[in-house]
């Protein structure tokens, strides 16, 4: 898939995997650290270090988040991950991306004692074309654990991905969910919407090449 430029104010559907489909999450705090990348690498200044970041003041903190993109979904699977965007800042996805590839591998490979990349060369990405393109594609990145069959319909929320902070009243949600609510009268029916259309996506396989490549 030819690489695209993102330009601001776009939506994208963000997307990559480990490397030979292996696995690029192995334990609880590797999800947890994954997540801690995508909260603490969104900001226009540059990151020297991620402790260092963790361990500054919040009224510091807040200063530093003028943001790369805003986040309207995300999922972590075990051998890859997929991510809804909004560039809102110029290059924003394509310093965000580089640095939670970096980062996220440094981590990796030191923890695991290992060297060379992790995931399947660089990230791709699909701009999104309408609201209703929009809609859909968050469904199919927010419930996305479901789709690829890691867990069954009965089984609770898959607790790292955006769906899960829909479900939620934190204040400290990775997502931006303002869009959304526009779109439905509650975080009820769009979690409803959620799994009505992910059941669709996982009985038609086929359309997949519609979600990542239109």
């Amino acid at each position: 898939m030819p690489r695209i430029k993102p330009e601001t104010g776009e939506y994208y559907h963000v997307f990559n995997r480990g490397v030979e489909k292996r696995k690029i999450f192995l334990t609880e705090g590797d999800y947890q650290r994954f997540l801690l990348c995508l909260r603490e690498f969104n900001c226009l200044d540059p990151i020297y270090s991620l402790y260092r970041m963790t361990q500054l003041p919040i009224e510091i903190k807040s200063l530093q988040k003028k943001k790369l993109v805003e986040i309207i979904a995300y999922c972590l699977n075990p051998n890859h991950f997929h991510l809804l965007l909004k560039q809102i800042a110029p290059n924003g996805i394509s310093e965000f991306m580089k640095r939670l590839g970096i980062g996220y591998t440094g981590f990796f490979n030191y923890r695991n004692k290992r060297s060379g990349v992790l995931f399947q060369g660089s990230y791709k990405s699909v701009r999104i074309r309408s609201n209703a393109h929009l809609l859909y594609i968050s469904a199919y990145v927010n419930d996305n654990y479901f789709i690829h069959g890691y867990a069954k319909r009965s089984e609770k929320i898959w607790k790292y991905s955006g769906l899960a902070e829909y479900t939620s009243k934190s204040k400290k949600a990775l997502c931006s969910r303002k869009l959304i609510k526009e779109h439905f009268k509650s975080f009820r029916d769009y979690c409803g919407y959620v799994k009505e259309n992910s059941s669709y996506m996982k009985e038609k396989k086929e359309f997949e090449k519609y979600i990542v490549e239109s």
